[in-house]
């Protein structure tokens, strides 16, 4: 690509223009999406090649996990969407024999659901995947930085979730 000259031969101000980032691109909050998004992307295609998991349906195995049975709603909750997001996953998990329903024995008209074996066994091969990527990770930082690490994620996260409630706040 050329770069354009004023009449005195130097270079034009706007001349590197296409060469620079975006200025959102440079920020905080845009490099830390881009890292989450590529660590999303990452664990999306692994436990998608280990456990034949979409996003979502990987998120509901998750969370179902070793734990005792739980409510739709509940894991709505935990997955943090509306149980008509997930009622089309569950389905197909429960076709597929990952999850089991069953009646909650303190109210009939609540719908349980938990981890069958083979869920079980999906859900340990999420957490050997999830575990062996973490490693990977670390592998990049001594142990003081990963803890300084942590320390500023905790900071920068407090610091987000008073923004997020600030903008909930009418103007």
């Amino acid at each position: 690509m050329s770069q354009t000259s004023s009449r005195d031969g130097h270079a034009s101000p706007d001349a590197d223009e296409s060469h620079s980032p975006a200025p959102i691109t440079v920020m905080l909050s845009s490099r830390l999406m881009v890292l989450a998004n590529l660590l999303k992307r990452g664990a999306i295609l692994r436990y998608k090649r280990l456990a034949g998991l979409s996003s979502v349906e990987f998120g509901l195995v998750a969370s179902l996990g070793r734990r005792a049975p739980m409510s739709v709603a509940r894991l709505a909750e935990a997955v943090g969407q509306d149980k008509g997001q997930i009622s089309r996953a569950l389905a197909e998990l429960v076709s597929r024999k990952l999850i089991a329903k069953s009646a909650n024995p303190k109210d009939s008209r609540e719908v349980l659901v938990s981890l069958t074996a083979a869920g079980l066994a999906a859900h340990d091969a999420i957490v050997e995947g999830a575990q062996d990527r973490n490693r990977q990770l670390l592998e990049q930082l001594s142990k003081d930085e990963f803890q300084t690490l942590l320390a500023q994620i905790d900071r920068l996260t407090a610091t987000a979730e008073k923004l997020l409630e600030a903008e909930k706040t009418p103007r």
